[in-house]
């Protein structure tokens, strides 16, 4: 964005207003209103238009008080992912489609500031001691920062979008994400409190579909949240408790890990705990969680498939105890009902490719019934009867 002589002479006049006030920072009616008398200043000299006042003063208005230049990308509905790779390079995600905007900031300090700014607001640290952070925006927007030497071309800076609306079932339905027969059904998997994983790789909707799950959960039910970022957006449940990491601090303590947080949320008296997202060795806690009577727990994980995700939750366990692999196998298939996988597809739709029952483990390998597959442009029940039914009948859902 091209800024106008004008703008950059109520830029300095306002810069300099700040500078010279002391004791509490400005809030934002302030900086506005202190914007408008500097180009009403300006106007006495130089004459400004309408379009070119508006301009001068949102865009003075977010660099001082939101994202700078990034403020009309996160206000953008169709903007669903921003990425800043430096500088001068910002990319965008539109319609599963990716586009450059012809946008960039003035130098690499500029960036740097934003960055500060938008970690602080969550109590986090970035710096080149620690250049990789995860924080959010007040709107739940997730922001990954990598920061040299780490980025070896600037500061990189991806913003994940979520809508103020979050999607529902039923809209997922309408975009062809799964069919209505599977979604009735995921929804009394989630009534009955299955334990459910949902598996997939970047960008295929995990959080999404993990948010809609959660959705079906009882309005009078306990809820347990736990997440690097808080992402989840769920509104019907009134005993909810939302629970996020930690970083540790400059010193190298104060840390607080999704361990930590499964492990304290277990003494919390939750109906069902939901976490974000199982990558490390919390993958052990979060199955014995689910095997010792917090039934309905939901989690995702990356993965190719359903079963590379049984894998490699194995994988994950074995980096947190000295477990043998039956004894890891047999914990997965105690803990975990259903698995739901998800991928992208060539035209940059979203779809439920399988949902697949843990059933048992015979000869030392876990057994898995697919339920539903996708086949030949839809997902469709398979002839698989379902074997775990105990929780249907003790809901009372279970239809014979």
């Amino acid at each position: 964005m091209k800024k106008s002589p004008a703008w950059e002479q109520v830029q300095a006049m306002v810069y300099e207003s700040l500078n010279r006030q002391r004791g509490t920072p400005p809030d934002d009616t302030h900086v506005a209103g202190l914007i408008d008398a500097s180009i009403q200043e300006w106007r006495g000299t130089e004459p400004v238009t309408l379009d070119e006042r508006i301009g001068i003063f949102s865009g003075i208005f977010n660099s001082l008080r939101r994202l700078d230049l990034l403020q009309p990308l996160l206000d953008d509905d169709a903007v669903t992912e921003i990425m800043v790779n430096g500088p001068s390079e910002i990319f965008v995600e539109k319609d599963g489609r990716m586009y450059r905007e012809e946008v960039e900031f003035d130098n690499k300090e500029k960036l740097e500031d934003l960055i500060q700014r938008i970690v602080s607001r969550v109590n986090r640290v970035v710096n080149e001691k620690n250049p990789i952070c995860d924080a959010r925006l007040e709107d739940g927007s997730r922001v990954n920062i990598v920061l040299p030497p780490a980025a070896l071309d600037g500061p990189v800076v991806t913003i994940r979008k979520f809508p103020d609306n979050p999607l529902t079932m039923e809209r997922l339905v309408e975009k062809g994400t799964l069919e209505r027969d599977a979604a009735v059904f995921l929804e009394r998997m989630v009534k009955a409190k299955y334990n459910i994983f949902i598996s997939g790789g970047t960008g295929t909707g995990k959080t999404t579909f993990l948010n809609v799950l959660s959705n079906f959960i009882p309005s009078d039910e306990r809820i347990i949240t736990i997440e690097d970022s808080a992402e989840l957006q769920i509104r019907q449940i009134r005993n909810l408790v939302r629970l996020e990491t930690r970083n540790e601090n400059l010193t190298g303590t104060g840390g607080i890990t999704i361990r930590d947080l499964i492990k304290t949320s277990l003494r919390m008296r939750p109906d069902r705990i939901v976490v974000g997202e199982v990558r490390g060795e919390e993958a052990l806690d979060m199955l014995q969680a689910m095997n010792t009577g917090h039934d309905g727990s939901l989690s995702t994980g990356h993965a190719n498939s359903a079963r590379d995700m049984l894998n490699r939750l194995e994988t994950m366990i074995l980096a947190a105890a000295r477990m043998s692999s039956t004894a890891i196998r047999q914990q997965i298939v105690s803990g975990i009902d259903l698995v739901v996988h998800l991928e992208r597809m060539g035209d940059h739709s979203r779809k439920v490719m399988e949902i697949v029952e843990v059933v048992d483990l015979r000869e030392d390998r876990i057994q898995l019934h697919p339920l539903y597959l996708y086949r030949e442009g839809k997902l469709t029940r398979t002839d698989e009867p379902m074997c775990r039914t105990r929780k249907l009948e003790k809901a009372g859902l279970h239809e014979g």
